[in-house]
């Protein structure tokens, strides 16, 4: 038990926090039952409690009563929470919602236990420190996020993979922390002693950076280098930061040199980030790279079969399903709020549920859904279609094999997005808004001039709208 002492003494100096959760609680369902509202409150808000703590990362767990009910509250107060615990003065930076486990009252977590090397294995805390909604078998598998599952499961199966670094890349609210999260917790099924090290590549930099300030580097690369499986969500912020990307380096040379597994998740594919040092990106294309696309009709009607199968009354009708499929197209994380808003509206007000009130309920995020496909998307849909590589949309190459997808792109950027011949340009490489100019007249005149371009441009439009 000497490594338990170890852990639970490094621990002693945080209790503090713990001490303040309740009275800080309190006045903060005060502000929040005022500017709600009591029905509102009451509802959602009144019956969550406080749940685990670690002071490591300063997440603070809230329990309420059912899956839905975390989802709910998760997707409609998060920001919320997490602004007035942030303001409360107290030790929490981040705040999750989670279904109630049996056990009661807050407990002081570490997201990595490393045990020195004459002790016993000290238990771990990963199957509290990731949530149980985003487990595998949650996840709704379809064509556009197939490998990435795969993949995810192979990372987290007991026998070594294949491949490391795992790297996953999709837009927002496609999945990939939802596998992270999966792959911490089916790994920790089978190796409950070996160290997960979950966090941001913000929260990385960070305390890389609080690190070298308080000259304690060396506590810092010892923590990582413990880990036997790191998990790092949205690479994309350590852009242009050299020293946190040197440390990373080292970081991942050093744990894959020791067998250990990576998961690296980031919003673009290795060669399409930007300002990202080119050995980092050799490591990260060196592994597997796993790409979730944005779901398509098929995958979208699951997850909301899937959800419907768990929600309880009122009943959603079929043709409600039909609507939401069709309309929320942006990210399944979207898509599932506007369903768990449908659910809990017809709880509140006991109305059941049908396509009119569907309509009335959704109307915004309906309209929002029709103007927001990003360019990204676009460029990634035409790369499919006329079959070259995406990276060839931000190129300088003038072959006309690549020349013309790309101005199919631009023309569809103009046409589709609410960007600015300046953004659009800066987006295909950093071209001028002339050239994004002469590619739109051009894709015009040749829609009118020939049939097979006509019919290129309307089906990659039918493709984005969903």
């Amino acid at each position: 038990m000497k490594g338990r002492a170890a852990v639970v003494g490094r621990q002693v100096t945080d209790i503090r926090d713990v001490a303040g959760l309740d009275s800080a609680w309190t006045a903060i369902r005060a502000g929040l039952r005022r500017d709600l509202g009591a029905r509102l409150f009451d509802q959602w808000l009144k019956p969550a409690r406080l749940g685990d703590y670690c002071p490591e990362s300063q997440t603070l767990d809230l329990l309420v009563a059912t899956d839905f009910s975390a989802n709910f509250v998760s997707g409609q107060f998060g920001d919320r929470l997490r602004m007035a615990w942030r303001s409360a003065g107290v030790s929490v930076r981040e705040v999750r919602v989670r279904r109630a486990p049996d056990a009661t009252g807050p407990r002081l977590l570490e997201v990595v236990h490393a045990a020195e090397p004459d002790a016993a294995p000290v238990e771990t805390a990963v199957a509290s420190n990731f949530q149980p909604r985003h487990s595998f078998a949650a996840f709704v598998v379809g064509e556009t996020n197939r490998l990435a599952w795969s993949a995810a499961q192979a990372m987290a199966g007991e026998a070594q993979p294949r491949f490391t670094p795992l790297f996953i890349h999709g837009g927002t609210g496609q999945g990939k922390t939802h596998l992270l999260h999966g792959i911490a917790a089916a790994f920790s099924a089978h190796s409950p002693a070996a160290p997960v090290l979950y966090m941001s590549a913000e929260r990385f930099m960070m305390e890389f950076v609080n690190a070298m300030r308080a000259n304690e580097t060396m506590a810092f690369k010892a923590r990582l280098r413990a880990a036997r499986l790191l998990l790092i969500d949205d690479i994309q912020f350590i852009a242009g930061k050299g020293s946190t990307q040197e440390e990373f380096l080292h970081t991942i040379n050093d744990l894959i040199d020791a067998g250990a597994r990576i998961v690296v998740t980031a919003d673009r594919a290795p060669q399409m980030l930007e300002s990202i040092d080119a050995r980092i990106l050799s490591r990260l294309a060196g592994g597997l790279v796993a790409d979730i696309r944005p779901a398509d009709l098929d995958l979208r009607l699951a997850i909301l079969e899937s959800k419907r199968a768990v929600a309880g009354d009122p009943p959603v009708p079929d043709m409600v399903i039909d609507f939401l499929a069709r309309s929320i197209r942006s990210n399944v994380r979207e898509l599932e709020g506007a369903f768990n808003k449908l659910v809990a509206y017809g709880q509140l007000t006991g109305r059941s549920i049908d396509l009119d009130f569907a309509q009335q309920m959704l109307a915004d995020a309906v309209r929002a859904n029709a103007r927001r496909i990003t360019v990204d998307e676009i460029q990634k849909a035409c790369a499919a279609h006329f079959k070259i590589d995406p990276a060839e949309m931000r190129s300088k190459r003038r072959a006309r094999a690549v020349a013309r997808p790309r101005q199919v792109a631009m023309y569809l950027a103009k046409k589709m997005t609410p960007r600015s011949l300046p953004e659009i340009g800066r987006i295909f490489g950093g071209r001028d808004h002339s050239t994004v100019i002469h590619a739109v007249r051009t894709i015009e005149a040749l829609r009118e001039s020939n049939p097979d371009m006509d019919a290129d441009v309307r089906a990659l439009q039918r493709l984005l709208e969903g």
